[in-house]
């Protein structure tokens, strides 16, 4: 099959895991004109990343910096909006981990988000695109390992307040 240049690294992971489980998948292969001129020209497309025929939906990644995941969703909005039968699945970049992770991918789940997962030249996608080395799925209950520490929301600041607080002096 000849692969398509993908724009991001964890399209190609994705493309892996889909192939291994044999999914059949199209890699953009519909634009959607989601925002016209008063002169009905488009002025703004959506182009989701990839579809499954035989799920009849489209999956959207969007793993780069989470700033940009408000134009994401606007989009996609505007998309259900004009074409309210069509399926589409968004992916958050914690989603993507979560699936990296499920899938054993250990390796790939910190580097694979950001700008670290930018486009890479075609050459480099082919040698890496083999999909024997994508593991089954992680049985529920097995354990991960301990080396993946979980970070809890708002964890950074509130070790900031403990430092500041250790630092105080009482009655100062």
């Amino acid at each position: 099959m000849n692969r398509p240049v993908f724009a991001h690294a964890s399209e190609v992971e994705l493309a892996r895991i889909l192939d291994y489980y044999q999914v059949a998948w199209q890699y953009e292969p519909r634009t959607f004109p989601i925002l016209f001129n008063l002169g009905g020209d488009v002025v703004e497309s959506f182009s989701p990343d990839f579809y499954l025929p035989e799920l009849d939906l489209y999956v959207e990644l969007t793993t780069l910096k989470q700033s940009l995941v408000r134009k994401k969703n606007r989009k996609l909005r505007r998309l259900r909006e004009l074409y309210p039968g069509i399926r589409i699945k968004l992916f958050y970049a914690k989603d993507f981990k979560a699936l990296l992770l499920k899938y054993g991918r250990f390796d790939l789940a910190g580097s694979l988000s950001g700008e670290e997962g930018q486009a890479r030249p075609a050459d480099e996608q082919l040698e890496d695109d083999r999909v024997t080395d994508v593991p089954p799925p992680r049985e529920p209950g097995e354990l991960v390992p301990a080396a993946l520490p979980r970070r809890r929301r708002g964890e950074r600041r509130a070790r900031r307040r403990r430092a500041a607080a250790a630092t105080t002096a009482p009655g100062a």
